[in-house]
């Protein structure tokens, strides 16, 4: 679970007592016009149906929720923009709102993580009808998102299977930064192992980052001009070992190896040997991709350091993924069989 350092307030400054439907405002100015907002009340927060057409729903949100009423407090700057949406409520009412704090209400809820079905409650709020209706809103905020992203995340979870390392690196295509933060943190809560947002890993301190390269780091590189004069790492030439290896696998004979994507590769390496992963389909991800990782990696383990993987963007991921494991064991074999010759 995805946690903040010890704090009482929302991760999120948009969170507050305005995060709501004017609907509520104007709903709860009744209750106190008519003498009804101090009435007992009980609300249940439910969904009616599991995302995805699955069996189940992953609840999540809990920690916000609880920050957001422990915080909960109408400002002076509130109030007067409040009384511009309804200039004609009397004074008292804004009086009643900027007195407002939730010491009156009682929260029961789900663990958060708890797997749940639809029509159950998740949370029931029990408090003064005026003040817990002001909730409503920005509770379903807090609990849909983030339960419909750990419930994916879970789902993935479930179908990669509990050896493989997910990563999530939605933050460029997410719903804005706040969704793109929130989508980290409870897809590390739905199951997955880290993300690429540095954000979400500075907020959250047990979430961690991580992360590859670049389409464009691969294309920024053109031949093996543009790799650094110094290319060693512990007494290795990770370059030379890598081409001695493209040759001892036969590679030299498939002329599609893209001369830019192994300089790229080999740079990512020396610069980053304890988290070497490479993105394998700028150009071709079988003809080239694969086969320059394999080069590289080999050379990098020469200096001590083990890759991490690769990362395919594009095509038939299923497909592509059984091939290039196919690829590695048979290049496995091959090594086993002990090297065609020496080059120098």
């Amino acid at each position: 679970m995805a946690a903040m350092a010890s704090s009482t307030t929302p991760t999120n400054p948009l969170v507050g007592p305005l995060l709501t439907d004017f609907y509520q405002i104007s709903m709860a100015y009744s209750y106190w016009k008519h003498g009804r907002h101090e009435t007992p009340a009980v609300f249940e927060l439910f969904f009616r149906k599991n995302p995805f057409g699955g069996e189940f729903t992953v609840f999540a949100g809990l920690d916000e929720c609880l920050r957001y009423v422990e915080a909960f407090a109408v400002t002076d700057d509130d109030i007067e923009y409040l009384k511009t949406l309804l200039p004609s409520a009397e004074p008292g009412f804004f009086e009643w709102l900027r007195r407002l704090d939730c010491s009156a209400i009682t929260i029961h809820a789900v663990r958060e993580g708890t797997i749940v079905f639809p029509k159950c409650p998740l949370l029931r709020v029990q408090g003064p009808l005026g003040l817990a209706q002001l909730l409503e809103t920005t509770l379903l905020n807090l609990v849909n998102f983030a339960s419909l992203v750990t419930t994916n995340a879970a789902r993935m979870r479930l179908a990669a299977g509990p050896d493989k390392r997910l990563l999530e690196f939605g933050l460029r295509r997410a719903q804005g930064p706040d969704g793109g933060v929130s989508a980290s943190r409870y897809a590390f809560t739905g199951g997955f192992d880290g993300t690429s947002n540095v954000l979400a890993g500075k907020i959250f301190r047990d979430l961690p980052v991580t992360g590859t390269h670049a389409h464009s780091y691969v294309q920024a590189h053109a031949s093996r001009a543009d790799l650094p004069e110094n290319r060693t790492i512990n007494g290795v030439d990770v370059v030379e070992a890598a081409l001695r290896w493209r040759y001892d696998l036969g590679y030299d004979d498939a002329a599609n190896l893209h001369e830019g994507e192994f300089s790229a590769f080999c740079a990512y390496a020396l610069a980053n040997p304890t988290e070497f992963s490479a993105l394998v389909d700028t150009y071709s991800t079988m003809e080239t991709g694969l086969r320059n990782f394999i080069t590289v990696a080999l050379a990098l383990k020469e200096a001590g350091f083990e890759s991490k993987g690769v990362r395919i963007d594009s095509g038939d991921l299923a497909y592509l993924s059984k091939q290039a494991r196919a690829l590695f064991d048979a290049t496995a074999d091959e090594i086993a069989k002990g090297p065609k010759a020496e080059i120098g």
